[in-house]
């Protein structure tokens, strides 16, 4: 979820037209695409598994006060006199999701390596930070063990309006917002073709990513039935924002397709002169009747659309959402995967031919088998760990042509595909060997 530091300037929204005039103007050419890494990980005490509050001297807030005095960034506070809930070096932010989950939001890179290093750089620096008060960061895609009842909230003025509106929407969005954690990276696009075929091949391949990366087989001490429960969590978050559109997969996508879809999804507030607020509207209705006599405007869509959560979503870059968080080293490779795959012409095509074209209720179908059997999982025939293994080797002949340093990230890809075994796997293995909760955090500790 983004920081959103600032509101977006309150320009009128003149038609549906200017809104589609938002993905446009975010076209670059493609030798300016660059990439991002955003990585949110699981606090927790060295010594119990319990959740971490905001509170306390080795609370959340403890640990973003040391990491921001040690690493030299600018505290932000949403008012002079609230808490801290972020850190800012430069364009690198660290941020707090509603369950404390610590999220470094990265800086655009050329390179994957680039983006690695700084990841690296930012876990040294919270692990350094998260050593003296006695806690760990803990690389799981869902919380294993209490229920939402148990949590603590971060903070943040929009975390608080969301608490009450989202589970409006869906079973489960509470359980999305406090006890999951993700993997995601972020890329560019020279026109609406260029953005067309890449959102499309990632909604497509998907599945495979969450497969490779598929990392929350237990909740509530228990086995849940996925290699990917946080995959599962998505489908009961709010069916108008989540999950895949069908123009991905009936060659109908572009620009005006992805607003037709936002504008059709309920607002989750509303921010008027300083207030979070939830008029019971969809953004259409808003721009068709305005708020409390005031007109809808840019700011408005800017914040709609950092509450659309599809499998990948547009804002002025393609995010890629389908990882649990994992390991360091497979985070880095996460980047790679895509910059490969993405910015590479002949890797594109590949990409596109690597699957049969599935109908929209096939690909939930797919992607339903992805989340409940990780890389053990079949499309027909087809064993979704040889998929997987041909996607890594697309994304690896495509860096070999564009950038061969950035190659090596994808070989932590590479073995786990050639494996057959998720990294759910190890999580049930270590689960099953030894019960004790606060061993199986520290075997996932970063």
């Amino acid at each position: 979820m983004s920081l959103d530091l600032k509101r977006a300037v309150a320009q009128p929204i003149a038609s549906v037209d200017s809104l589609v005039e938002v993905f446009r103007a975010a076209e670059k050419p493609r030798s300016e695409h660059r990439l991002g890494l955003e990585h949110e990980k699981f606090v927790y005490p060295k010594a119990a598994p319990k959740p971490v509050p905001y509170e306390g001297p080795a609370g959340i807030g403890a640990l973003l006060e040391k990491m921001g005095t040690a690493g030299g960034y600018t505290l932000f506070r949403e008012t002079p006199e609230s808490p801290v809930i972020a850190l800012q070096r430069g364009i690198e932010t660290v941020s707090l999701e509603p369950g404390g989950q610590l999220e470094l939001s990265g800086s655009p890179f050329f390179t994957a390596r680039e983006a690695q290093a700084e990841n690296l750089r930012h876990l040294a620096e919270a692990k350094a930070a998260c050593d003296a008060l006695g806690l760990q960061l803990v690389a799981l895609g869902y919380r294993p063990f209490v229920t939402t009842a148990e949590m603590p909230w971060m903070p943040k003025t929009r975390y608080k309006v969301m608490r009450r509106t989202l589970p409006e929407r869906g079973r489960l969005a509470l359980n999305m917002m406090l006890m999951t954690s993700t993997g995601q990276a972020s890329y560019d696009w020279a026109d609406e073709a260029d953005c067309v075929r890449k959102t499309v091949l990632v909604a497509r391949l998907a599945p495979l990513m969450v497969a490779l990366y598929a990392n929350s087989p237990i909740v509530e001490g228990k086995p849940s039935g996925y290699m990917s429960y946080r995959s599962r969590v998505w489908e009961e978050v709010d069916p108008s924002r989540c999950g895949y559109l069908p123009a991905f997969f009936d060659g109908s996508f572009s620009y005006r397709a992805y607003v037709e879809w936002a504008l059709d999804a309920p607002l989750l507030f509303l921010r008027r002169g300083g207030e979070y607020l939830h008029p019971k509207l969809t953004f259409r209705q808003l721009l068709k009747e305005g708020f409390e006599g005031q007109p809808a405007d840019m700011g408005d869509w800017t914040d709609h659309l950092s509450t659309m959560f599809p499998e990948v979503r547009l804002k002025k870059v393609i995010e890629v959402r389908g990882a649990d968080c994992a390991s360091a080293e497979m985070t880095g490779g996460l980047a790679a995967l895509w910059r490969g795959l993405l910015y590479d012409k002949t890797a594109l095509e590949e990409g596109e031919r690597l699957l049969p074209k599935l109908s929209f209720k096939d690909h939930l179908a797919f992607h339903d088998t992805a989340r409940r059997q990780g890389l053990a999982g079949k499309l027909g025939q087809h064993e979704l760990h040889r998929l997987a293994g041909e996607m890594v080797a697309i994304a690896r002949r495509g860096l070999e042509r564009l950038d061969p340093q950035d190659a090596p990230l994808l070989e932590p890809l590479a073995r786990v595909a050639a494996s057959g075994r998720s990294p759910a796997h190890a999580v049930l293995e270590a689960w099953e060997k030894d019960p004790r909760p606060e061993l199986l955090l520290q075997r996932f500790a970063l």
